[in-house]
């Protein structure tokens, strides 16, 4: 199956000049690739696989680390001098921004992430690497060092043929994210440190 749909040089004002990718799954979402360097080929590329989140990724909302996780692994990408940051459109671990808000509203009167995502009627996590995995593929990418604290990441990629090796994704833990973590780590099996 061809994601693949366009790709253009990406210059960006902290993290270098990467190429951008973006591929259409079957579901008629756009994911995207940040890529630096030259990956096909190659073994152990450090690897992103970033959930879309509009509020920490674009509002630096202090609800949850994904902005900072974004951050930080361009960052780490960066410095390495090549690696891939996928973004795949999963909002709100799948659920998407209405649900992902609700959810927050549900967090404001006493419940956790997960309870708030089982109120509403969804799993804990929704999210699905298939199409990550097609993608590094397609990028021609053998193995990867994966930023993540997500063991249901590397699973993922390893069911769909992609070996991956885990580097922790360490952010600092603002004060008003310590529960959020706190759940992710005891009732999703997050290896936060």
């Amino acid at each position: 199956m061809k994601l693949f749909q366009a790709e253009a040089v990406l210059p960006t004002k902290y993290y270098g000049k990467f190429r951008l990718f973006v591929f259409r799954s079957s579901d008629g979402k756009e994911h995207a690739a940040l890529v630096l360097g030259k990956v096909a080929g190659k073994k152990n590329v450090l690897t992103r696989l970033h959930s879309e989140c509009l509020t920490g990724d674009v509002f630096h909302s202090l609800r949850c680390d994904c902005g900072q996780q974004l951050e930080k692994s361009l960052k780490q990408i960066r410095k390495k001098g090549v690696g891939v940051l996928l973004y795949l459109r999963q909002e709100g671990r799948g659920i998407g921004l209405l649900n992902k808000i609700r959810a927050y509203k549900l967090q404001e009167g006493g419940m956790d992430t997960v309870e708030a995502n089982v109120h509403l009627g969804f799993e804990p996590d929704l999210r699905d690497y298939r199409v990550a995995a097609t993608i590094l593929k397609q990028l021609g990418i053998r193995s990867v060092i994966l930023i993540t604290n997500n063991p249901e990441k590397i699973a993922g990629l390893r069911k769909e043929g992609i070996p991956a090796k885990r580097l922790p994704s360490k952010v600092r833990s603002h004060k008003l994210i310590r529960r959020y973590l706190a759940t992710k780590k005891k009732k999703m099996g997050h290896l936060i440190e």
